[in-house]
């Protein structure tokens, strides 16, 4: 029921002499003469709104043109607004207990499915340095983890001390 808001009348501003109504419930009412039509929506307490005025002759409903207007704007605004996106980030380091991982990934899974971007960071502290593809090791086992909610943006870089992954939604 996409209508355009400029293409339509409303009550007395319908031209035809005779118009298709549709009832307030849906229900198709037949081809009225329009002082007939207009009457109907008055006894509900409604508008009479055209909604095909191409058609011959114009289809015509009855319905609150102020609820309808107000559900339009809704719905276009809704439609609009968008989904600000933030980046997420994990931290870990290379001897983070199965348990802790568990829950920053079960949290990781949960800033895709909102739609948000998750870097994921191992980070190496002193004598862990040594052991690097520890932390390899570790980020590809969470990407694989990840892999039904997410996708790899940017694979996993050395920067330093730390490795840096980037995962967006799916």
């Amino acid at each position: 029921m996409a209508i355009e808001a400029k293409s339509q009348r409303v009550n007395e501003q319908i031209r035809a002499s005779q118009v298709r109504v549709i009832g307030a419930d849906g229900a198709q009412l037949g081809i009225l003469p329009i002082v007939e039509a207009l009457e109907l929506a008055r006894q509900a307490e409604l508008d009479l709104v055209e909604v095909a005025p191409n058609e011959q002759p114009p289809v015509c409903r009855i319905m609150d043109y102020g609820k309808y207007k107000y559900l339009q704007k809704k719905r276009l605004h809704k439609t609009l607004t968008h989904h600000q996106v933030k980046v997420k980030e994990i931290r870990l380091r290379p001897r983070t207990g199965e348990h802790d991982v568990n829950v920053k990934l079960n949290r990781a899974r949960d800033f895709l499915t909102r739609k948000h971007k998750v870097q994921i960071t191992v980070v190496f502290r002193g004598r862990e340095l040594a052991h690097k593809e520890e932390g390899k090791r570790m980020i590809e086992e969470i990407l694989v983890r990840l892999a039904d909610v997410g996708k790899v943006e940017q694979p996993p870089q050395e920067q330093g001390r730390r490795i840096v992954c980037t995962l967006g939604p799916k």
